[in-house]
């Protein structure tokens, strides 16, 4: 069995846990760990999970929202880490105790029961990658902070069963906040983050009838509105809005089943 849950999506924090359950054998992931300890122990505890029932932690990129406590974390309950060698330079080139492996888009790594395959993205950072995690039999694309997807980031998504999918702004919504000129360019750049309309077309393009879950992800608080994200993905899979899940800043999702 495969399932997911998000423990927080958002420019205050991102950190999402994937589970592979085979046999008697469960292997858990943390994506991202850009929390506080304290406030990502305290999610962990929601999710009925303690730190030392992560397995293994992947960070996407050096952004703080994405990093956060992971060097503290593994450090403590000697957790490997992967992370991109610009991903490791963008945080610091900080010391990770014999705990740090480096992910490189196209190599695949073996983590218990799952199988990641890291891929680059467009985003501005050193060397970000996102992923798809599979169990042998189902399979769960984490795609957020990406300014666009070019073909072969919608190649790597097309036998997706789940999606974790940034929906970050809305363009009239960004155009009319208060962020200065340059954060707007940036937020809606090519290597910013994604609209709502980009995701729906993303969705678009690598929609399938195995594709079961969506979550939307990324929302801006200041920028979106989960309705109008969840609309758009909603439109992009001919389904109704309540069949696309949309991820809390604070309090993510429940566990979600691929």
């Amino acid at each position: 069995m495969l399932r997911f849950r998000s423990l927080g999506s958002g420019s205050s924090g991102n950190a999402t846990v994937v589970e592979a359950q085979r046999a008697n054998r469960v292997t858990r992931l943390l994506v991202d760990c850009g929390l506080g300890i304290r406030a990502l122990e305290r999610r962990l505890a929601h999710a009925c999970l303690g730190a030392s029932d992560i397995d293994a932690i992947f960070i996407t990129h050096e952004h703080s929202d994405h990093v956060g406590c992971a060097r503290a974390l593994a450090l403590r309950e000697r957790i490997p880490v992967w992370m991109s060698h610009g991903t490791w330079l963008g945080h610091g080139a900080a010391d990770f105790d014999g705990l740090l492996h480096t992910a490189a888009h196209g190599l695949p790594i073996e983590v218990g029961n799952l199988c990641l395959h890291p891929f680059a993205v467009p985003h501005d950072a050193r060397e970000p990658l996102q992923l798809t995690c599979t169990d042998g039999a189902r399979r769960l694309g984490v795609l957020t902070d990406l300014g666009h997807a070019p073909t072969d980031v919608l190649q790597v998504l097309a036998n997706c069963n789940a999606l974790l999918l940034e929906s970050n702004h809305d363009p009239d919504l960004l155009a009319a906040s208060t962020y200065p000129p340059f954060l707007k360019r940036r937020v809606g750049g090519s290597q910013g983050h994604l609209a709502n309309s980009q995701a729906a077309d993303i969705l678009h393009a690598v929609r399938h009838d195995r594709l079961n879950h969506v979550v939307a992800a990324h929302l801006s608080a200041r920028n979106n509105r989960p309705a109008l994200a969840r609309a758009a993905l909603a439109a992009a899979l001919d389904r109704a809005d309540e069949d696309i899940f949309v991820a809390d800043a604070i309090l993510g999702t429940d566990w979600v089943t691929v």
